[in-house]
């Protein structure tokens, strides 16, 4: 597709439209690597590179006090081999596991690059987790070492101390200078010694699962698995992912996601800046001016609903709606051909009047965007897409080292997660679950060896998810097996479908389907805080008043009934749903319902509202 006055056609391998049947029925899908990986190749290589050749290119920009200071690979690759005589120093050696506790922040890459730098595993440790969770990850890996962001983190660490006998010290995230320090007892030669020793089969990172359902597993990755999604990613976006091209993180960095992109980048001289302040991300985002962001679903939700709200809040909600309107036809007419001379008409007055602040929002320079971790939407994919803001969503899983297929410059088809990242395979088993294989996928779990037999069969890994690939092969992920509801009558239900259609009104913030072994399908729903607000001055409700005062009011109750009304077009009869209840509070993630990457934990939310369940068939 052309964007925004940039056009680059990628062209794949004649093997990849060719599906072959495997022994088992299956029909396999491949692309072949465009790419090799040397035995010593390894991630941390690339800071020293662009130390020697481009030393004073500024690959980062480092928050300070509220500002964007630059960082040249000079610096960065100093600082980095700076904490890694410091970790040296501290009797880290190879192999050994060294947690970080920390939201996204520059300090947490250079750390991250020090660890990778000496041989050693990092083991990212989400900000939010709980005492219990860091127990775990920290018993389990058996890390030697963490650093810890905030005074909270480092008492709960202090507490846990004496049941983690490998744990040997606790540091600060952001000690870079009581590193250096520390460095001045170190040999610089060993450092050397260790960078030269590096494999591309060596562990580089233990990622733990989310934990949706169940205790979190270690996903073991290798430098060849990351160097794998680094260059097939690279591969798939040349004219994003390059020098001079902006990069704003703002996801956690102990998600592979953001990680992975991250590494991309400094691979390939993006200047990358680095958040946590979500609050403020928007005004950020007008200082930063990224040319691509990298983000999950709910935030291009969050983005359209409070562009939808304001809409109404100025009484502007008609031209809102006919905006998106034509930005959904535009985007589809792009996909069926070219937009009719009307089309383009509409679209050029919405651009003036709406799409130009939306695409200002985001800092006025983004092209793009890069979506993954929970399904987007075709409706909010074609609304981007119309906007002039292209979201290219992919697939992927901790196990896949992020992205295992990907929508990519010239190959974008909205509604799917695109074509295999090169150097990968998929099939599809007979019960319609994704299986893939390749370079970005894992081995196996951390010192579990039944998981890793269960979840890897003749080589194929079992994504869990349900999936169809297309004639021009992209796939499509249509729902979770473990998630698949099954009604009293038999009905196998994926109720992702409803869900994903009941995010899109502004007033819902989550919603979640059941109704297992039950007559119907049930929904609860979650009210946006910040949408409740602005529709209680609408409707003539008391500003003080809560959801949890107004979930039996009949206008709150007749606008849901609207949402579930146009949630119900995108299924049979037999899958739509019949009752809902709504919920007295959001789900968050501090509470529990989410996990840091914003999705629903499907069984705390089942037993923390299972009154509210058995009332919505008791009822």
């Amino acid at each position: 597709m052309l964007f925004m006055g940039t056009s680059f056609t990628y062209r794949t391998p004649a093997a990849t439209s060719r599906p072959l049947t495997t022994l088992v029925g299956m029909r396999e899908y491949s692309v072949p690597a465009s790419f090799t990986i040397g035995e010593h190749d390894n991630v941390a290589s690339s800071v020293y590179s662009h130390e020697s050749t481009d030393p004073d290119y500024v690959i980062a920009q480092r928050l300070i006090d509220g500002a964007w200071a630059d960082v040249t690979c000079a610096e960065v690759a100093a600082q980095i081999r700076s904490a890694a005589l410091g970790l040296i120093a501290h009797g880290v050696q190879a192999g050994d596991r060294v947690a970080i506790l920390s939201a996204t922040r520059y300090e947490w890459v250079v750390l991250d690059y020090a660890i990778l730098s000496i041989g050693g595993v990092t083991v990212p440790i989400y900000e939010t987790s709980s005492a219990e969770q860091v127990h775990w990850v920290l018993e389990d890996s058996a890390a030697v070492l963490v650093f810890t962001e905030t005074e909270a983190h480092a008492q709960m660490v202090s507490e846990l101390h004496e049941a983690l006998p490998a744990l040997r010290k606790t540091l600060r995230a952001d000690a870079l200078d009581e590193l250096a320090e520390s460095a001045a007892g170190a040999d610089p030669a060993e450092l050397d010694r260790r960078l030269a020793g590096l494999r591309s089969a060596d562990p580089a990172t233990l990622i733990y699962t989310s934990g949706t359902t169940g205790r979190p597993k270690g996903v073991a990755l290798t430098h060849a698995n990351l160097l794998s999604e680094i260059r097939g990613a690279t591969a798939c976006f040349p004219t994003l992912l390059r020098q001079n091209e902006r990069l704003l993180v703002f996801l956690p960095l102990a998600h592979v996601l953001a990680r992975g992109l991250s590494m991309t980048a400094i691979t390939n001289k993006v200047t990358v800046g680095y958040t946590s302040d979500i609050k403020n991300l928007v005004p950020m985002l007008q200082v930063f001016k990224p040319t691509i962001v990298v983000s999950v679903p709910r935030v291009f939700e969050k983005v359209y609903n409070t562009a939808e709200l304001n809409a109404r809040d100025g009484g502007k909600s008609k031209v809102f709606e006919l905006a998106t309107k034509t930005a959904i036809a535009y985007s589809e007419a792009l996909e069926a051909g070219q937009p009719n001379l009307l089309l383009k008409a509409a679209h050029t007055v919405f651009d003036r009047l709406v799409y130009g602040t939306l695409r200002a929002a985001l800092g006025g320079d983004c092209r793009a965007a890069i979506s993954g971790g929970a399904p987007l939407g075709k409706r909010l994919g074609h609304f981007y897409r119309g906007v002039g803001l292209s979201i290219y969503e992919g697939y992927g899983l901790t196990e896949t080292s992020a992205a295992i297929t990907v929508n990519r410059i010239g190959e974008l088809k909205v509604g799917t997660v695109g074509k295999l990242v090169p150097g990968n395979s998929m099939a599809i088993a007979g019960d319609g679950e994704l299986l893939v294989k390749g370079g970005v996928v894992s081995d196996g779990y951390w010192r579990n060896d039944k998981a890793t037999s269960e979840a890897i069969i003749d080589g194929w890994f079992h994504t869990g998810d349900l999936a169809s690939v297309d004639a021009d092969g992209f796939l499509s992920i249509t729902g979770r097996k473990k998630e698949i509801i099954v009604t009293a009558g038999g009905k196998n239900v994926a109720p992702a479908v409803l869900e994903d259609a009941l995010r899109a009104h502004p007033l819902i913030s989550q919603a979640m389907a059941v109704g297992d072994n039950q007559p119907f399908i049930g929904v609860l729903i979650a009210i946006d805080p910040e949408a409740f607000d602005v529709w209680k001055s609408h409707h003539g409700k008391s500003a003080g008043a809560s959801v949890s005062d107004l979930r039996e009011d009949p206008d709150l109750i007749a606008e849901i009934e609207l949402a579930i009304k146009d949630a119900n077009q995108h299924v049979s009869h037999a899958e739509s749903i019949r009752k809902f209840r709504i919920l007295p509070c959001d789900f968050t993630v501090a509470t529990g319902e989410l996990t840091p990457t914003l999705k629903v934990k499907r069984n705390v939310v089942a037993e923390k509202f299972a009154a509210d369940i058995d009332a919505i068939y008791t009822k």
